[in-house]
């Protein structure tokens, strides 16, 4: 018998800043931390702590059975950039509404710094 899978969304603990080349991208009071079966937790950033002049869409698009349809942007800082690390899901699937609109960044291509 296997388990459903599982998908938890709550407020984060506290503050969280994300850097790239030495230049915060996305700062929030108020992110939403994700966990879902299997994956490392994941925080969601309310676009309006997110920089947005850093980034740019791509015409990359995934599809989670679980979240819906992924939009991806790419971080430029300088002459720096990071393809495709940033992710959103503009129509989540029902159960994920919470993160309708909000940014998702790779962690492990960018600074994750919580506070």
């Amino acid at each position: 018998m296997t388990s459903p899978h599982t998908i938890t969304i709550e407020p984060a603990p506290g503050p969280v800043t994300v850097a790239f080349a030495g230049e915060t991208v996305a700062d929030s009071e108020r992110p939403l931390v994700l966990r879902e079966a299997g994956l490392p937790p994941v925080y969601y950033f309310p676009p309006d702590d997110v920089r947005a002049e850093l980034l740019s869409p791509t015409d990359l698009h995934t599809r989670c059975p679980f979240k819906g349809e992924a939009s991806y942007w790419t971080v430029t800082v300088g002459d720096q950039r990071a393809d495709c690390v940033v992710w959103g899901y503009p129509e989540p699937l029902p159960g994920v509404e919470e993160i309708r609109g909000h940014l998702a960044f790779f962690a492990d291509r960018v600074e994750v710094t919580e506070s």
